[in-house]
């Protein structure tokens, strides 16, 4: 059969369970068989660098490069990707299109040696490289080290099983595409350790004006989810917010309306701002703007300066 749609993806275990739960709800929304719809494996440079912070080697676009250049010269007509890994600002000519329903979005702790973070002796190391993680570790327990570990969830939990780290911080969303829930020792509360903006949410990139691709998504687009994105990575745009900068962001929508919290820290997470909005989810991308505004200016620019 001719396939309908090629869908572009990251190599990781996790990538391609989201590639695979697209290819399933376009084939439930459309009928159409498995071979309809091709998923088309890229790698891309932040699967290559592994041995230094993603701030250091060029920030999240590293996740994106590759299959954004693939998507613009026709090679696959869609891209998926977890939101957590897009920038705010896209090549010309592409959109974010569509999101599936969200995930779980809490952070979980993982552990061979304590069954919460709070349980750690001191001195004990825990591994990311997430600075919002690194910073949240170190706002809740100053006294533990914090270790760079890179690499997708297979490879971290090796590195936990080597004695790399005694604990690491994964998202609970991807475990559970995993099908790794179980190795969770502890869930951590949204309002302890908040997630990055995107967390546990799948989008799809798609070119700006392909109406075929467009008709093909629409009945797998998640309104809620797309809301609650479209705020969050408005927070995140009014912060410049990249790999190099603590940020944490989570909305929720209920019905029309739309509750929002975020907050910015200091890498040693010693110092923090944080807001709150509500309102009307169709307001919801100018709702992050202004939480992101509005933090910007309490925080000034001294609290910035650290993070260049």
């Amino acid at each position: 059969m001719q396939t309908t749609l090629k869908i572009g993806t990251r190599g990781s275990l996790l990538a391609l369970a989201q590639a695979h739960e697209t290819r399933a709800r376009l084939v439930a929304a459309h009928g159409l068989p498995e071979a309809a719809f091709e998923i088309v494996v890229i790698t891309t440079s932040g699967d290559r660098v592994q041995d230094r912070p993603l701030s250091e080697a060029g920030g999240k676009g590293l996740f994106t490069k590759e299959i954004e250049e693939a998507l613009l010269d026709g090679r696959i007509d869609i891209a998926v990707h977890s939101s957590k890994d897009m920038p705010t600002a896209l090549p010309d000519g592409l959109e974010l299109s569509a999101f599936l329903p969200r995930e779980d979005a809490r952070e979980a702790f993982i552990s061979r040696k304590a069954a919460r973070i709070a349980d750690l002796p001191a001195g004990a190391k825990v591994g990311s490289s997430s600075l919002r993680r690194q910073a949240l570790i170190r706002r809740m327990r100053p006294d533990l080290d914090v270790v760079l570990f890179r690499g997708n969830v297979q490879t971290r939990l090796r590195k936990l099983d080597e004695g790399v780290a005694d604990g690491t911080i994964l998202a609970l969303a991807g475990l559970k595409r995993l099908g790794l829930e179980h190795l969770v020792t502890d869930l951590m509360s949204l309002e302890a350790f908040p997630p990055a903006p995107g967390q546990g949410a799948i989008c799809i990139e798609s070119r700006i004006g392909d109406q075929q691709t467009g008709a093909l998504l629409a009945p797998i687009h998640d309104v809620p989810t797309g809301q609650a994105l479209a705020c969050e990575r408005a927070f995140l745009a009014a912060l410049d917010g990249s790999c190099r900068t603590p940020i944490a962001g989570y909305a929720t929508v209920d019905g029309e309306r739309l509750v929002f919290s975020g907050l910015i820290l200091t890498p040693d997470g010693t110092d923090i701002c944080e807001v709150a909005r509500e309102g009307l989810a169709a307001d919801a991308a100018l709702i992050g703007a202004e939480a992101g505004a509005d933090v910007r200016a309490r925080a000034g620019a001294e609290f910035f300066e650290g993070w260049s």
